[in-house]
């Protein structure tokens, strides 16, 4: 039988092959692309994504060794930088091995403290990991109508 740990770190994985299936189609092109007037391009949702895995390992779930610099977070608009394809698919790759190390961590214990953060309030962990798995699911619809609609 599985843990509950394994069973939300498949549902998780599964869920973000919504967004990971993307990257393998996009060029350097596609980073711009914007809807209409929408604030935000691909490169910028990529980006995001990372940014927000990584402040889930770091202040969700207590990995004190991530050093992260959320610019999308901090910035809250499209500054025009995320324009390296490689770079931010390893980013994501990085931000998705970090929490996914994290969270292959936990006990069946941890999934019911509670953590309390300024974006969501008070939540069990097995709850708050319920927004990044959303999160990114969200932001890659986003990213797939931009990039199948959008021009740069």
């Amino acid at each position: 039988m599985k843990t509950k740990t394994e069973i939300l770190l498949e549902l998780w994985i599964e869920s973000r092959t919504r967004f990971t299936n993307q990257l393998e189609n996009l060029s350097k092109n596609d980073l711009q692309k914007k809807l209409g007037d929408s604030p935000n391009s691909v490169g910028f949702l990529i980006r995001h994504i990372g940014d927000v895995e990584l402040l889930f390992a770091k202040n969700v779930f207590g990995d004190s060794s991530i050093k992260v610099i959320a610019k999308t977070v901090i910035e809250k608009r499209d500054t025009g930088e995320w324009t390296e394809l490689e770079t931010l698919k390893n980013y994501v790759a990085e931000s998705f091995e970090k929490l996914k190390s994290i969270v292959e961590n936990q006990s069946v214990e941890d999934w019911e403290c509670t953590i309390t953060t300024k974006e969501f309030g008070t939540k069990t962990k097995a709850e708050a990991f319920g927004r990044i798995v959303s999160h990114t699911a969200y932001h890659a619809g986003q990213l797939a109508i931009i990039n199948k609609y959008g021009n740069n």
